[in-house]
């Protein structure tokens, strides 16, 4: 059942983008990011949207995301919306988990989480939006159960973002229905060697980020991607991946090498022609956070503590 909330007065809500899978954690990993969204729902005569930063070429008016959530969650469109984002926008980093997430809290839900993983279709984006750090997300029995895991705070993550969009519908139709059982079982053994290297960096090894469930069947959608991340590892990178459905690419490394792989991975992008940025970035370990009394405050429980959210 939804949740049911009104909305009195102006309230502003902000969330992390997120990068999800990590390599060989298909649909169930994902770290919060230092990127945010940042959503104002205030009561208005009418509905009016307002959009600054990516995605400020989308549509405003009440097909626009965090209108539709809001208007969802509240019951009407007597609604003013202002979404402030650095976030891209179709470039696997959680835009739209995170834009859920924020204007379902701005509008007052009782539960940003289930809401924002109905609209994303699985949960892990929406759980590390919500949750922050490095979250395991999946559904038991009709409910996201989302849980908070450790993450040395030595690693640096560095983000290839290019200047293409690749669409996550698009993505998801490159993936076979059936894999081999010998590939989900190579999944799961990089991935008990992931989650182990994250939660301490002296046991993270470049195997860790390997996979065999979707990013070598992504591959033709951005030819580069391969050689992109060959070139993060080559420049100090402890292992490379794509980011969530692609075509951005997220680098693991030591975090006092950040700056170091940044710059080898401009240069791996300048010499392979693939126009966009990088960045270097550290986790967000708050994850959704709502402005009271001029302060931010965390929505999710703190470490430890798993969260349910019921899509």
């Amino acid at each position: 059942m939804r949740p049911v909330a009104t909305t009195l007065a102006a309230v502003r809500a902000r969330a992390p983008a997120s990068t999800a899978n990590l390599g060989p954690g298909f649909d169930v990993l994902a770290l919060a990011l230092g990127l945010h969204v940042e959503v104002e729902v205030t009561p208005a005569d009418r509905l009016t949207v307002r959009a600054e930063g990516e995605g400020a070429d989308l549509p405003a008016d009440a097909s626009h995301l965090a209108a539709s959530v809001a208007i969802d969650v509240v019951g009407h469109d007597r609604l003013s919306i202002t979404v402030r984002s650095a976030i891209p926008v179709a470039r696997g980093l959680g835009s739209s988990a995170a834009l859920a997430a924020a204007a379902a809290a701005a509008a007052g839900s009782r539960d940003p989480l289930g809401v924002a993983a109905r609209v994303d279709g699985h949960p892990e984006n929406a759980a590390a939006s919500v949750v922050g750090g490095l979250v395991a997300a999946t559904s038991v029995r009709g409910a996201v159960r989302a849980v908070r895991m450790p993450l040395d705070p030595r690693l640096g993550f560095v983000v290839v973002v290019p200047d293409r969009s690749l669409a996550t519908s698009k993505a998801r139709q490159a993936l076979p229905r059936d894999v081999p059982r010998s590939d989900a079982t190579f999944n799961l053994g990089r991935m008990a060697l992931l989650l182990a290297g994250l939660a301490d960096r002296d046991v993270l090894v470049r195997e860790a980020g390997e996979d065999r469930l979707h990013q070598d069947y992504r591959t033709p959608l951005f030819p580069e991607a391969p050689h992109l991340m060959a070139r993060l590892v080559d420049g100090g990178a402890r292992l490379a991946c794509w980011s969530g459905a692609g075509p951005s690419l997220l680098a693991v490394c030591d975090g006092e090498r950040a700056g170091e792989v940044r710059r080898s991975a401009e240069a791996a992008m300048a010499d392979l022609a693939v126009p966009g940025h990088a960045l270097a970035l550290q986790p967000d370990l708050d994850g959704l956070v709502v402005q009271r009394g001029g302060e931010w405050v965390p929505v999710a429980p703190r470490p430890g503590v798993d969260v349910a959210g019921v899509p």
